[in-house]
């Protein structure tokens, strides 16, 4: 391997590593603040990527019937809850949040389907659109459990995956899209050619880092999901829903799966069941970090990137094989670590 090829399969791997990075932020945000290992986050990035191609080409992306049905199933669960508590009077409030708000891109791209649109504006309905899908996952299939064991948490989220692969397959159809990319330039950087598009996924990685680590640090938002991912019920005793505060942590997280997806289907052939795939190698990045740390899920998710882009140079067909791999040494030092704190605990006592 001379140092120019070594060159290139770093930059991507550090390209890729973006991707896994937004992805792994939103991993860990969803978990801390619901307890919730949210397998399905990459589907929504496929999904986001699927209508995206799906405007392009001038039809109707199938995520407008899949958006339509959960908003009304959602509003339907949240309404009998209300009438059952006799609540009667936050009825209003529940339609417009559950019901209007995610019709309305809904409607929008249900409009505009089969016209001419530029590339900001199919960016902006396809993030749109799939913005609501997974506060309203979490409202219709978390929310009625939330209290239950990490383990059977994590065994509805995998259930939920399938659920949405088979849907993904019923609204897009087995064959892969790829989309147009977002900037077309070549870059010389320091002698080595860059693509501009690859260029573009690192800053966007890190300005919505940077904006998510601005969030947490400076806003009454940011500091509401950090207490509430410290503790639930102080949080509760001061105020914070954690519902409400879960409820945020979807959507934010929702929003990175979308941009990810955005960014990631100019450059791969994206098919309805890819998101499985990306998702899991996020969930390496976030593991490495204990899916506690977002430092340290940026540090694993380049890591895995990195891992991946040489790992496909000295042989493609064992890349899964390499990353996956990682996971058990990880899984054993952490469990000696907990081990040995466990001891300390004990010994304290």
């Amino acid at each position: 391997m001379t140092g120019e090829i070594a060159a290139i399969l770093a930059m991507d791997g550090i390209a890729s590593g973006a991707i896994y990075l937004l992805i792994g932020l939103g991993l860990v945000l969803i978990f801390a603040v619901t307890r919730v290992i949210f397998v399905p986050f990459g589907d929504i990035a496929a999904f986001t990527a699927l209508s995206l191609a799906s405007l392009e080409t001038g039809t109707r992306p199938g995520t407008v019937a899949l958006v339509a049905g959960l908003a009304l199933l959602a509003t339907l669960i949240e309404c009998t809850a209300l009438v059952r508590a006799g609540e009667i009077g936050r009825l209003p409030r529940t339609l417009f949040f559950y019901l209007v708000l995610p019709l309305i891109p809904v409607a929008a791209v249900w409009l505009v389907a089969g016209m001419a649109l530029s590339m900001p504006v199919r960016i902006a309905l396809s993030l749109a659109l799939v913005l609501p899908i997974a506060p309203l996952l979490d409202r219709i299939v978390f929310r009625p459990i939330a209290d239950a064991s990490v383990l059977l948490l994590l065994t509805v989220a995998v259930a939920l995956h399938f659920a949405l692969s088979g849907m993904g397959l019923l609204f897009f159809g087995p064959e892969g899209v790829r989309t147009k990319p977002l900037a077309d330039a070549v870059l010389d950087v320091a002698g080595l050619i860059v693509n501009a598009q690859t260029l573009l996924i690192v800053i966007a990685a890190i300005v919505f880092s940077g904006l998510l680590f601005l969030v947490f640090e400076y806003t009454l938002l940011g500091k509401a999901l950090r207490a509430t991912a410290v503790n639930r019920t102080g949080a509760r005793l001061v105020g914070i829903r954690p519902a409400t505060t879960g409820t945020i942590a979807y959507l934010l997280a929702s929003l990175l799966a979308g941009i990810s997806g955005v960014l990631i289907a100019p450059v791969t052939t994206i098919f309805y069941d890819s998101g499985f795939l990306i998702g899991l190698k996020a969930f390496v990045g976030a593991i490495i970090a204990g899916m506690t740390s977002y430092p340290g899920t940026a540090l694993g998710s380049l890591l895995v990137g990195l891992l991946e882009s040489y790992a496909s140079f000295w042989s493609s067909a064992y890349k899964e094989v390499v990353v996956f791999g990682i996971l058990i040494p990880v899984l054993l030092w952490r469990s000696l670590s907990m081990a040995a704190t466990d001891e300390e605990e004990e010994a304290e006592e």
